[in-house]
């Protein structure tokens, strides 16, 4: 039987899994993977944490900003997010 606890861990760790809710989620797997690579040695992972501290402030400052225009939903769609990183000639700003 599940507990409350277990029911709400498991509907933040989807949120977390969400493409649309997680603008980060590739840089949050490729670190993840690094660190298994590396048998968990932080030091070996300095450059996929720096880029997933770099895609969280990117896409935070772009949530902020639709905020304060007024734009719903605060934080764009995958496909939106596709879009705008496209029209920056498909490299990533972060």
């Amino acid at each position: 039987m599940c507990t409350e606890k277990q029911v709400r861990m498991d509907k933040n760790a989807r949120k977390v899994r969400d493409q649309d809710i997680n603008p980060c989620l590739e840089e949050s797997d490729a670190s993840q993977k690094c660190l298994d690579v590396h048998n968990y040695d932080r030091s070996m992972c300095s450059a996929y944490f720096q880029n997933y501290k770099n895609c969280r402030a990117y896409w935070h400052s772009v949530m902020m900003q639709r905020r304060k225009n007024g734009v719903k939903p605060y934080m764009p769609t995958a496909a939106e997010r596709l879009e705008m990183l496209s029209s920056l000639g498909g490299k990533k700003p972060y």
